[in-house]
């Protein structure tokens, strides 16, 4: 499913990423730990392919058999929307479109009809038990239920794999819970492949596989 090998990152001087190896098998839920600045969140923006490593002859990056290197900016762009789903600490929820909007719009970025994105939308609503809230906009909504259309935005084109970066860090502790049994249950029910950065040290020991960074480099 993800294959890197040999990824490098520098912010001017500062050696961010120190020759990093990473194997992830499809439907694999893996936790990053660590402490702040030890790469963790770079990584994921490298593996979600909203940034880009160093490039060299040794360096390899695989996200679902295709390689990453070999795209051009605008097949990167639609190989993220179409292949990959990211959930953040905060929702990141336009706030003036509701919730079915809101859900609907990686669809609409890949020119799914209207109705079609509509009905993929609903079905999300239904499996999170928020069908009831569809039309209701962000600031009508709890923090939790807010997070759980963030969850939705990031499965509406099925994608293979689901990057999160500390994603019930802004969660009150039982709606951070039912989050974390969310992924699993998701997993479980359709397949997707997690890679979740964070300090929640019971979402990490829950995972499949807990990976330690330290000082840019998988300890």
């Amino acid at each position: 499913m993800i294959t890197i090998e040999n990824i490098h990152k520098y912010y001017g001087d500062l050696h961010v990423l120190k020759g990093v190896d990473l194997h992830i098998e499809k439907g694999e839920i893996v936790s990053i730990v660590g402490a702040s600045g030890a790469g963790k969140t770079t990584l994921l923006q490298i593996l979600g392919t909203l940034d880009l490593p160093e490039k060299n002859k040794n360096s390899k990056l695989v996200i679902n058999e295709t390689d990453i290197y070999g795209l051009s900016p605008k097949n990167l762009a639609k190989f993220r929307n179409d292949h990959i789903g990211f959930i953040f600490q905060f929702h990141q929820l336009l706030p003036e479109f509701t919730a079915i909007e809101n859900i609907c719009i990686p669809a609409y970025i890949k020119n799914t009809p209207k109705v079609e994105a509509e009905k993929r939308a609903m079905e999300l609503l239904g499996f999170l038990g928020l069908k009831k809230r569809a039309h209701h906009k962000p600031s009508a909504l709890s923090g939790g239920e807010q997070q759980r259309i963030a969850v939705a935005r990031a499965l509406m084109n099925n994608p293979a794999v689901i990057f999160a970066d500390e994603p019930s860090g802004n969660l009150d502790s039982e709606s951070a819970e039912n989050l974390h049994q969310l992924f699993f249950k998701l997993r479980d029910e359709f397949g997707q492949t997690f890679v979740i950065v964070t300090h929640n040290e019971e979402l990490a020991d829950m995972a499949d596989r807990k990976l330690t960074m330290v000082d840019g480099e998988i300890v």
